[in-house]
């Protein structure tokens, strides 16, 4: 009897502790009830988990920083939950959708520490999307601080699967300008084998098993922050890290300088049993607000550049008038003129240029280098955005002359004077009425909604690694097949493309063969999603392209009305779906070596009559006119390496 005793208060010990252990304190749920966050306190640390239709998405994961004002990873003790409910609607362009109803329950937990100071952490729960900050209040006379890291993780189960881009080691690749968030994925990995030193950029995909999809980002990130990304796979987690304080030359802080009270950027979550709610999600818009109005009625659409197949012996007066008319022989918006334009057109001749477009009705966007200190890239202008003085001057300018736009290039860091620079670029140009675009830069991090006159970043493997490295040609049609799913769905993408020269080069001759079909290079002008489009079009391709490419190309939408998920598989097939207006685009590339035939649901488009382009199975392009079914439902195939698109 006193053994069987001893055993049933040996349980009830364990039980015991294991509920101080691990003991919930709060919980919140989407409107739908489907997404669930649940906060706990571990070992005296926060944690939280998700689960999402009863399925676990997140373990217990840490939340917590460390300040130069007290630690908050550790010695934590719950105080109390406030819940409440966010609900808005916007309009919002240059994204996948114009109109946005966000509705939200919201948690925030506060927290002290053993030094008696609170914190708190608010999550905002909508259906398929979690985005949580943490809130620092002033602790008595205190009013700034520096975050110095972050215990923030993501605990995925053991059999999760990802998709992850590499974080660039800092001072490296041309001039010295890394990280510029160009590299590769890793798809379809076991989490384990994520070992990359540097981390992983944001956005990250995640395969939770059969139970669903998550993808990983933040937003929010302004001159009042840096930029964080994940770091390698670490005793079953992956941590929100900061800035390798080697960026920059190693000038800068990698923490957050904080005034207080002050929050944190927002770390985003979305969930969702299949990928719908991955392309579809405007979760990253959706917690910001603009942070200026725009100084005049910007306008937006395609680009002529003849640096990405001309390169740099197209900066000539000669060429870029022949790049001016093909851009109004494609009924195109701009052009882009390229590195080098100061020294071999120079400012009097380039005003001589920027007349001549505006009488074929072609704006202009301009290059600049951003360094000044930062790294050793040297192409020209340069000296010109890195101080507000020399900046607002060289924006005067530009104004004056009529030109509409700017493309920053070689950026190379997340810290927060980096991020600074990011924003004075962007409230200066608005001043003189000028669009920015970013190259060689960081993710834009909800930047559509905070700043009315940015118009796209790279952030991504584009077009010119096309044309310099054999591999990424190779792998053109894979790394396409990502994009939608990753990368494009968080933020605007300027990749440079729709290539129909079949050589990456001038004279279109032996050298650089593409890989991909002409259809394929149409289908990712609907797949990739960027307010202005800065195509790779040349003059050669108005007789050598087929005549109904061309024509798809001087009618391409680059807004978009809506956006949803049509079929795929990252790193094999996508299909993504677009409306512009009443007019829906229907677009899909394969990265398999084999053809692939599939049935999708397109209710938009159901018993009506549609253009169809396709390839061939030699890769040859046609366009006939085909009727979906009154069912929607509709039989396609897509050739290896090749595309279609669908459109009214």
């Amino acid at each position: 009897m006193r053994f069987h005793f001893s055993i049933l208060m040996s349980i009830c010990l364990m039980l015991f502790s294991s509920a101080i252990m691990a003991q919930q304190v709060a919980s919140v749920g989407s409107p739908d009830g489907k997404l669930q966050v649940s906060i706990l306190v571990e070992n005296n640390q926060a944690m939280y988990s998700v689960e999402y239709n009863g399925n676990t998405m997140l373990e217990k994961s840490p939340l917590g920083l460390l300040t130069n004002e007290g630690d908050f990873r550790t010695n934590m003790s719950y105080v109390g939950s406030e819940e409440g409910v966010v609900e808005k609607e916007y309009t919002q362009d240059r994204i996948k959708h114009s109109f946005i109803k966000y509705h939200a329950n919201t948690l925030r937990s506060t927290f002290t520490n053993g030094d008696g100071k609170e914190i708190s952490v608010l999550f905002q729960v909508s259906n398929n999307d979690i985005a949580f900050r943490y809130e620092l209040p002033m602790w008595g006379d205190t009013r700034a601080c520096v975050v110095e890291m972050e215990s923030t993780g993501f605990r995925f189960p053991s059999y999760t699967r990802s998709y992850l881009s590499h974080m660039m080691r800092p001072m490296q690749a041309f001039a010295r300008t890394s990280p510029s968030y160009e590299s590769g994925y890793e798809a379809d990995y076991p989490i384990e084998r994520n070992q990359s030193s540097e981390g992983y950029v944001f956005p990250g995909l995640f395969q939770v098993g059969d139970n669903g999809w998550v993808l990983l980002s933040e937003t929010g990130v302004r001159s009042l922050s840096n930029a964080a990304h994940l770091s390698k796979y670490t005793d079953g987690v992956f941590t929100v890290d900061y800035p390798n304080p080697a960026q920059n030359n190693g000038f800068g802080s990698s923490g957050i300088q904080l005034g207080l009270p002050g929050v944190t950027p927002w770390r985003t979550i979305t969930v969702g049993e299949n990928l719908a709610p991955i392309v579809e999600t405007t979760i990253m818009w959706d917690v910001v607000e603009p942070l200026y109005k725009p100084s005049i009625d910007y306008q937006f659409g395609r680009s002529t550049w003849s640096w990405i197949i001309w390169q740099d012996p197209s900066m000539n007066y000669e060429d870029q008038v022949k790049y001016i008319d093909l851009a109004e022989a494609l009924d195109f918006e701009f052009i882009l003129i390229d590195a080098w334009w100061d020294e071999r057109i120079g400012y009097d001749r380039m005003e001589e240029l920027i007349r001549y477009a505006r009488s074929k009705n072609v704006g202009v966007f301009l290059w600049y280098n951003s360094n000044g200190s930062f790294n050793d890239a040297f192409q020209t202008p340069i000296n010109k955005m890195n101080t507000s003085i020399e900046r607002k001057k060289e924006m005067r300018w530009l104004q004056e002359v009529g030109v509409k736009g700017i493309k920053v290039d070689f950026l190379g860091g997340d810290k927060q004077e980096t991020m600074r620079l990011y924003e004075d670029i962007m409230s200066d140009a608005n001043d003189y009425g000028l669009m920015v675009n970013f190259h060689g830069a960081t993710l834009p991090r909800g930047w559509e909604r905070m700043y009315p006159n940015f118009v796209g970043s790279e952030a991504v493997l584009a077009s010119e690694m096309l044309v310099f490295v054999q591999d990424t040609r190779e792998k053109e049609a894979f790394y396409a097949t990502l994009h939608p799913f990753i990368r494009n769905s968080v933020a605007s993408m300027e990749f440079g493309g729709v290539i129909l020269n079949k050589y990456l080069n001038r004279g279109n001759q032996e050298g650089q063969k593409r890989l991909t079909t002409d259809i394929f290079q149409l289908a990712t002008g609907i797949l990739f999603q960027n307010p202005v489009q800065f195509f790779a079009l040349t003059p050669n391709n108005l007789t050598d392209a087929p005549d109904f490419a061309i024509e798809f190309m001087r009618n391409i939408p680059v807004l978009w009305d809506e956006t949803r998920y049509i079929a795929g598989t990252p790193g094999k097939y996508s299909v993504i779906a677009r409306r512009n207006g009443q007019d829906w685009y229907i677009a899909g590339v394969n990265a398999e070596t084999s053809a692939k035939r599939i049935t999708i649901d397109l209710p938009m488009m159901a018993g009506q009559t549609v253009t169809m382009y396709n390839d061939k199975r030699d890769g040859t392009p046609f366009m006939e006119t085909t009727r979906v079914p009154a069912n929607g439902r509709f039989n396609v195939t897509i050739q290896p390496n090749g595309g279609f698109v669908l459109t009214k």
